[in-house]
């Protein structure tokens, strides 16, 4: 038993933990966390599966590192547990016997005599003691006194006050570890979401975007109404780092994009030999719209918001953005192909046309309307309160243990003949330059009553 807690309460164990959680965290600030799978594979290659194994990708949430916070905090509270004991009986329950022959050896130290008994002189050295707000405990008899003054004692817990803030972070840190819930939604404008860790029910009432003069994204704003057993129970507009809180629940303003899977084109037709047609075409993916002769129907068959030829010479999209959108065209004539085309937006004079019969049209990709999507973050930490509440202690503990340090002071007063013999001194465990210059001045008012 004895080795199990000379074991947890090694400073060198400490040390060695919070090394190791040091490193742990760093590591967990380079590798994205709670990705896919694909996404890991991508970036990482033939180490992706090595680092999804060892749960790097979720590293806050793993088996060894939380299984390295509870160690830690096994460690601290060990640790102050078997140190509180003798601080509390020294704040407490101090002795207050005296010998003026270790008070002398003190490096702060005095020694006088005044006229009377030490019951005649003790008055005057208990006012300059409480003259400089020190609480004093007293024993002996009337030839022999002996005094302990002290004053901010609550110092002496400074330690253990950060250590009970470092273990209830750590202990949210854990709960956090085992409880906290985070996914990311999509939402179209108009939709309604279910969001069934929370019980509730999440619509999107209108997404915006706010630009800059130049034409940056200045900020996002969602728009939304919290639904609660089929009843409107909250309405806000959320943006980046101004989030909806609901039981417990925060939905944060993460991303925007466009739904895709959904896209309207608008495509003006034209003839090389009639510069009167014109053709202005509504359409969708994978609809078929008849052209104004009456014999030429154009088919939509692709869209990509982002155009590349990747490097297997296939047509993929670098982005969601629509940074360089294209759509995919067939024409077709009495049910036989005639050309398909890739038509580009931002290149309307560029088109990789395939043709199977000789042709007159052209087309332009005029217009694409596509509903905006808001990425919002759902995240749900029950472990932040104990955070907050250790951060808190562990300022009042750092806050106690430099600015509130304990001071002592220990008089013997000892008859001698007709007078009394005073031997006093001081501790301090800090300021000690502070507490000299303070024991000076009691001592000089107390000689001053000799």
């Amino acid at each position: 038993m004895k080795f199990l807690l000379d074991y947890f309460s090694s400073v060198k164990l400490a040390i060695v933990l919070l090394i190791i959680i040091t490193l742990a965290s760093i590591l967990g600030t380079f590798v994205p966390q709670q990705r896919t799978a694909a996404e890991y594979a991508a970036r990482y290659g033939q180490l992706a599966p090595l680092l999804i194994t060892l749960e790097v990708t979720r590293l806050y949430h793993s088996w060894w590192f939380l299984g390295l916070l509870f160690l830690f905090s096994l460690n601290i509270a060990v640790c102050t547990l078997t140190r509180l004991g003798t601080k509390w009986r020294r704040a407490f329950r101090p002795s207050v016997k005296a010998d003026a022959t270790k008070l002398k050896a003190l490096k702060i130290s005095a020694e006088f005599r005044m006229k009377g008994s030490p019951a005649d002189a003790a008055p005057s050295v208990k006012s300059a003691l409480r003259g400089r707000r020190y609480r004093i405990r007293e024993s002996g008899r009337e030839g022999n006194i002996e005094l302990l003054a002290r004053k901010r004692t609550a110092g002496l817990f400074g330690s253990d006050i950060v250590h009970l803030g470092l273990l209830v972070i750590l202990i949210g840190g854990i709960i956090s570890g085992f409880s906290s819930t985070r996914r990311m939604l999509t939402i179209t404008e108009g939709a309604t979401l279910d969001v069934p860790e929370a019980g509730i029910q999440l619509r999107l009432d209108k997404f915006q975007t706010d630009y800059y003069p130049n034409g940056a994204v200045k900020d996002w704003k969602s728009f939304l109404t919290v639904i609660d057993g089929g009843q409107e129970v909250l309405q806000k507009s959320i943006e980046v780092n101004h989030p909806l809180s609901y039981r417990g629940f925060l939905f944060y303003q993460s991303s925007y994009g466009y739904d895709w899977e959904n896209p309207r084109f608008e495509i003006w037709a034209k003839k090389t030999d009639d510069s009167e047609f014109l053709d202005k075409l509504q359409s969708g993916v994978g609809e078929t719209v008849p052209l104004s002769d009456e014999k030429t129907e154009i088919l939509i068959k692709n869209f990509v918001p982002d155009f590349i030829i990747n490097e297997q010479n296939q047509v993929a999209t670098r982005s969601l953005q629509p940074n360089n959108p294209a759509v995919l065209i067939e024409g077709r004539q009495d049910g036989e192909p005639l050309f398909s085309a890739w038509v580009f937006a931002k290149f309307p004079d560029f088109s990789q046309m395939h043709s199977e019969r000789e042709h007159v049209f052209t087309f332009e990709l005029k217009n694409i309307d596509s509903a905006p999507y808001s990425g919002i973050e759902m995240a749900r930490d029950p472990g932040v309160n104990f955070i907050w509440a250790g951060c808190i202690f562990l300022t009042l503990g750092l806050f106690v243990a430099f600015f509130w340090p304990p001071a002592e002071i220990r008089v013997a007063l000892s008859q001698d003949q007709d007078r009394t013999s005073i031997t006093a001194g001081g501790i301090a465990a800090k300021n000690k330059d502070a507490l000299q210059e303070e024991f000076d001045r009691i001592t000089a008012s107390i000689r001053s009553h000799a």
